[in-house]
């Protein structure tokens, strides 16, 4: 057997519980996916829009609903090495990507105030772009069960507000676009486990500008790593906390909350207090 299609086998087979039903459960349950869809599933090289790249595969080959696929690698500005990672990982893995070039490291790199936030929406928006180009009418991103979690603490501890990750986004710039997730309900600890399962090696984080471009699985110093710790100590805690903090995203009560904000627009509890 070819090592793809033994890598193949172990999403089906192997991690059938923890990935597979996972990912075909959040497809289903949040309308991922339609008839006639063509979908780019944007490849950054590492392990999460990897393993995407090859559930999305499995999904086309063997499920009910008729879409395209498209495997798009945006290079930012990657140094050799790292590209030449993501290239053999995709032949290895057997996944037909597309690469374009872009600069943006070259641009954020003369910017002092937020950076990866600026970096973040510029690879955003050269995906919508160049999927929109290919004729796709959504992007699919690897975003995973633990980022999920991750950025509703983020939010709370140091925005002072309760905001989610969705599962799927209309975008605002880009008429007719969406965004999906499909690894929503998957967990990060799940991944690890298919990657070393299977031997595979991806990069952890190939921004050049912090020289951070190395093999690995463990991001350090940030904001989102902060959470990635607080969660591992609620999880010897407690075996259901992870999950209460993922569905509570699910049942907000809008009848305790002091305010909230529904399309822009602020309200109040005190807006019908007395009604």
């Amino acid at each position: 057997m070819e090592n793809y299609k033994e890598v193949e086998r172990s999403i089906i087979k192997r991690f059938r519980k923890e990935i597979w039903r996972k990912f075909i459960t959040a497809i289903n349950d949040y309308k991922l996916i339609n008839e006639g869809d063509k979908i780019a599933v944007c490849i950054s090289g590492g392990k999460d829009s990897m393993l995407l790249a090859k559930c999305m595969q499995e999904l086309h080959k063997h499920g009910k609903v008729d879409f395209e696929l498209k495997f798009l690698v945006m290079d930012p500005g990657y140094n050799p090495y790292n590209k030449q990672i993501i290239l053999d990982n995709a032949e290895y893995l057997n996944i037909p990507i597309h690469v374009f070039e872009t600069d943006i490291f070259n641009i954020v790199a003369e910017v002092e105030d937020s950076p990866c936030y600026l970096c973040a929406r510029m690879r955003r928006g050269y995906l919508y772009k160049h999927a929109k180009e290919l004729g796709c009418n959504k992007i699919a991103l690897g975003h995973h069960f633990d980022d999920v979690i991750e950025t509703t603490l983020m939010s709370m501890l140091y925005s002072g507000q309760i905001k989610g990750m969705m599962p799927k986004l209309h975008s605002t710039n880009y008429e007719g676009m969406e965004l999906i997730r499909p690894l929503y309900m998957v967990k990060e600890a799940d991944i690890l486990a298919w990657k070393k399962y299977n031997n595979l090696q991806f990069i952890q984080c190939a921004c050049r500008l912090t020289e951070n471009c190395m093999l690995g699985d463990n991001g350090g110093g940030s904001k989102r790593g902060e959470m990635k710790d607080l969660i591992k100590k609620f999880r010897q805690t407690s075996d259901i906390i992870d999950m209460n903090i993922f569905r509570s995203m699910h049942n907000v009560n809008l009848d305790t909350m002091i305010g909230y904000q529904l399309k822009q627009v602020e309200h109040s509890f005190l807006d019908d207090y007395d009604k």
